[in-house]
């Protein structure tokens, strides 16, 4: 039995949306749903994995919402939802909990990375969080994952858990009418060329974040024109001018990253953006980019704001998304079990 090509990609909902997480995530999604029916998911499950208050919470889910749909993704014609809606996503965790084995998931290193010292204290769902995200795809036997750097260990960890899955109740499958005895597929990544890694717009040796104490460092999508004018004007740069080549922004990370954010925007290269700015100052960059901001992030920034104004309209994208995905989720989960020997 073949397994059908679909998408399956999650957008925590941690508030304060940023250019670096349109550039990229977003844009790649909307980007894909020209070629693959895909599910895109507001992982609110994953959310609580450290402790949120339930009014911003709620406010955060439907401002991803309103991203999703205010960057281009169509509801109609994907189906767009948030995780805690689908009950089959908690159901499926559970028994990959008792699939994945304690060794694999010792070995994620961004687990360790964000329990830092204190992993006692780190919620149990902290450390498992691998298990839902593997759940969150084969729930859906979703064949493809867009991912980033950071999330492909977990990926590989999903394949891991299919695998597993397939090689432990192989009988039952085969029984089951899958002849191949492979019932999860495993999940391949979905690399769309080079990651836009947007920076600091105060310092171009870190991400930009939304954890950042300066709000100047980053550009949110809902900041008005003037505001996302200002600032580009005030980014920090070097003095000197722009190189013609790439090699050039080599140990210049604040002019690199101006340079990919323009790119990014634009849709062209690097290399095409010093081409037409190699030779000029700041002075001369920075009103260019600036233009391009505003007329690409305004008005997903004013269209977010209105569907944040009409969050019935939102709630009922949601749930209509909620229905689509769980027909696609019920028989699967249900076959789960069938295999697993559960009765009912």
């Amino acid at each position: 039995m073949t397994h059908q090509e679909r998408v399956f990609s999650g957008v925590q909902p941690t508030g304060n949306l940023h250019l670096g997480n349109y550039l990229g995530a977003i844009t790649k999604f909307v980007a894909l749903q020209e070629s693959h029916e895909c599910l895109y998911c507001v992982v609110d499950l994953h959310a609580i994995t450290v402790w949120q208050d339930p009014k911003e919470l709620a406010h955060n889910i439907r401002e991803v919402t309103a991203a999703f749909i205010a960057s281009g993704i169509d509801p109609k014609k994907h189906i767009i939802f948030n995780q805690s809606q689908v009950s089959g996503h908690a159901e499926l965790a559970w028994i990959f909990n008792c699939v994945a084995r304690m060794g694999w998931l010792n070995r994620m290193t961004q687990f360790k990375e964000k329990a830092g010292k204190h992993k006692e204290n780190a919620s149990v769902g902290l450390f498992t969080y691998p298990n839902l995200m593997a759940a969150d795809i084969l729930l859906y036997h979703a064949t493809h994952v867009p991912v980033g750097e950071d999330q492909k260990q977990h990926l590989e960890l999903s394949r891991d858990i299919a695998q597993k899955f397939n090689v432990d109740f192989k009988d039952a499958i085969i029984a089951s009418g899958y002849e191949d005895g492979l019932f999860f597929p495993q999940p391949e990544p979905l690399i769309q060329g080079p990651a836009t890694r947007v920076m600091s717009l105060r310092n171009g040796q870190n991400k930009m974040s939304k954890s950042d104490p300066s709000d100047m460092s980053r550009i949110t999508m809902t900041d008005d024109a003037d505001t996302i004018a200002k600032k580009i004007r005030k980014a920090k740069t070097d003095p000197d001018a722009l190189p013609s080549e790439e090699d050039g922004l080599q140990n210049r990370p604040e002019a690199a990253n101006l340079v990919g954010i323009y790119a990014a925007l634009k849709g062209t290269s690097k290399a095409d953006v010093l081409k037409e700015f190699g030779g000029a100052q700041f002075s001369t960059f920075k009103p260019a980019l600036a233009e391009l901001a505003v007329e690409k992030v305004s008005p997903i920034g004013n269209e977010m704001r209105r569907l944040m104004d009409a969050p019935d309209e939102l709630d009922a994208i949601l749930r209509d998304g909620a229905e689509r995905a769980q027909k696609i989720a019920a028989p699967i989960i249900a076959k789960t079990k069938q295999i697993l020997g559960f009765i009912g």
